[in-house]
């Protein structure tokens, strides 16, 4: 499978969003190589989203990462306790960002259950949370190139429109009318995404 290049990731937020179900999210660590195939995403655009951190396009040293290119990797700790990883989208200047919400285990089950201390497969990466654990990535991963060697998307499979469920996003709650957004795109039927509504 080829790597998606930086096109890829540098068109309109939505789009992108859409167009990650399927494809295959590889990172290569000192403990093995672990690759997951993304089932369920949020989209999050800064300028208009009151639930994004760059909402009234707001840059501060935590989503400046956001108003870069396309195809770089935003780490951030939410609860003090849980790694969220979230993938810049469009062009320079634009504060947007994809949000990966589950992933199914596909290589590396192994490293990710002793990451997770957890061995159902179906509980391995079925939040945004579990599957940064289970991948290895932390705010070590924060601003990393996707077009580089050690953290990339693959190409992956292709999900037909007729197969993505489209829903408001999850936990979001304080964001006002921006809480009812359809932005959260899954595959339809596929029993790893997350146990949100």
């Amino acid at each position: 499978m080829k790597k998606l290049e930086r096109s890829f990731y540098e068109r309109a937020t939505l789009e992108v969003a859409k167009d990650l179900l399927g494809k295959y999210m590889v990172h290569e660590t000192n403990d093995g190589r672990t690759v997951g195939k993304i089932v369920e995403v949020e989209a999050y655009v800064g300028s208009i989203d009151a639930a994004c951190h760059a909402y009234n396009n707001k840059y501060t040293n935590r989503t400046k990462v956001m108003f870069g290119k396309g195809g770089h990797a935003y780490v951030y700790l939410i609860y003090g306790m849980h790694y969220c990883m979230n993938i810049v989208t469009n062009q320079e200047t634009y504060p947007e960002a994809v949000l990966i919400r589950a992933l199914e285990p596909v290589e590396g089950l192994e490293i990710m259950e002793k990451r997770r201390r957890a061995e159902s497969i179906f509980n391995l990466c079925s939040g945004p949370g579990k599957l940064c654990q289970a991948m290895g990535i932390t705010k070590l991963q924060n601003e990393m190139d996707l077009c580089g060697e050690s953290m990339f998307l693959l190409h992956g499979e292709t999900i037909m429109p007729e197969d993505i469920a489209t829903t408001p996003r999850i936990n979001i709650d304080y964001a006002k009318e921006a809480r009812d957004y359809p932005w959260r795109f899954i595959i339809k039927d596929n029993p790893f995404v997350s146990k949100g509504k």
